[in-house]
């Protein structure tokens, strides 16, 4: 399932960079998340069943973590310089070759795992497809419509009654597609929830902090992608070395201190205008996010899977991609709804400022709830289940 996923995503890409209109570039967009569909959650399956829980797999899961805010960054970097200075499409041509590689890799370096017959859930699929579509749907249309509009009512509703009719399905399925037993656990809920709040903030923060360098500060994209350099040289290195980090301090302390430096770059953003310093607007809070990143993802990635069965491995990471994609989707339709709310009736600059400033306000109140979840959740079961003053240390 991984190489099948990385095959589909890369020859997408390739596709991508090779269309000759818009909506044949759309299309095989859609293929190609397709195909990230299938990698994401395999990806982090393998990670679980190649790696025991604790210490080990700690580790993994934070070069993962690390591996991921690396690239976030690169992409953005290299896909603004090739935009600039070769075109677009080079962006795309790229993944070819990266693809190919990982797919020699993983049949040199990786044992396949054993196979398992089943069934698959079409109509869980469908219904949290269409209703998760439907939300972002709606969300994005009200800032362009309005909430009276009657789509944006029909979409936001219609999208409401097919998810709890996935959850109905879930329950009757022989084999769903996200077993309703992960959430059993407050520590994995708890998890779940905080990634979708946490994933909507930060996707806002890459989203509207490039609008701003580019619509605001006239920044092109060659320069816009290298702006966001701040963003990563603390987040990789302490993604790195969160294994060694958690052997002094507790992973939900590191955690509940990386939310807090979110908050805090969060809110700073929110103060940027026109005639704000790059330095002191952007890429100081920038450092503070990247802090945020390198010790929140792991310890959320970890709580997602924790005390799952290895025959569950794959549902369970099925679900931590779910929340970190319903975060990214909805949480950023949200934003960009609440911003078109707030900057009604502005035009030129104005109107830009006034929405970038207004999702960076919002996301600061998705970081806030998502330490609330954190510390209501996941730290009060440690809490209750080791019998300790929190903050100990977690390396037994």
């Amino acid at each position: 399932m991984f190489v099948t996923g990385l095959a589909i995503f890369t020859m997408a890409s390739l596709a991508i960079g090779a269309s000759p209109s818009a909506t044949w570039m759309l299309s095989w967009r859609a293929i190609q998340g397709f195909g990230a569909a299938v990698l994401a959650p395999s990806t982090l399956a393998l990670l679980q069943t190649n790696f025991a829980e604790g210490h080990e797999r700690t580790r993994a899961v934070s070069y993962y973590a690390a591996a991921a805010g690396a690239s976030a960054t690169v992409g953005l970097v290299l896909g603004g310089v090739l935009a600039e200075w070769v075109s677009w499409r080079a962006g795309f041509y790229v993944n070819l070759p990266v693809g190919i590689g990982l797919i020699i890799a993983a049949y040199r370096y990786i044992e396949e795992t054993p196979k398992h017959t089943g069934l698959f859930d079409l109509l869980g699929a469908l219904t949290s497809t269409l209703g998760i579509g439907g939300l972002v749907f709606g969300f994005i249309r009200s800032a362009q419509s309005g909430w009276s509009d009657p789509i944006t009512i029909m979409s936001i509703a219609g999208a409401a009654v097919l998810i709890v009719l996935f959850v109905m399905i879930e329950r009757r399925a022989v084999q769903p597609i996200l077993p309703l037993d992960l959430f059993s656990s407050r520590v994995r809920s708890g998890a779940y929830a905080a990634r979708v709040l946490y994933l909507g903030a930060m996707v806002g923060f890459f989203f509207f902090t490039t609008l701003y360098l580019q619509t605001v500060k006239g920044y092109g994209p060659a320069k816009g992608g290298l702006a966001f350099i701040p963003a990563t040289i603390l987040h990789v290195p302490l993604a790195i070395a969160f294994p060694r980090l958690v052997k002094t301090y507790s992973a939900n302390r590191l955690m509940v201190v990386g939310i807090v430096m979110g908050i805090a770059g969060m809110a700073w953003l929110s103060f940027a205008n026109a005639g704000s310093p790059y330095i002191t607007a952007v890429a100081l809070p920038m450092l503070l996010i990247g802090v945020s990143q390198g010790l929140t993802l792991s310890p959320l990635t970890s709580a997602g899977v924790a005390g799952v069965a290895h025959a569950n491995a794959g549902a369970a990471s099925g679900a931590v991609n779910v929340a970190h994609q319903i975060g990214s989707s909805v949480g950023l339709s949200i934003l960009i709804a609440v911003a078109g709310v707030a900057s009604a009736g502005l035009q030129g600059q104005a109107f830009a400022v006034r929405r970038i400033d207004t999702a960076f306000d919002t996301g600061t109140v998705m970081l806030i709830l998502a330490l609330l979840v954190v510390l209501t959740t996941i730290v009060a079961a440690d809490k209750v289940s080791q019998n300790r003053p929190w903050g100990a240390t977690d390396a037994a």
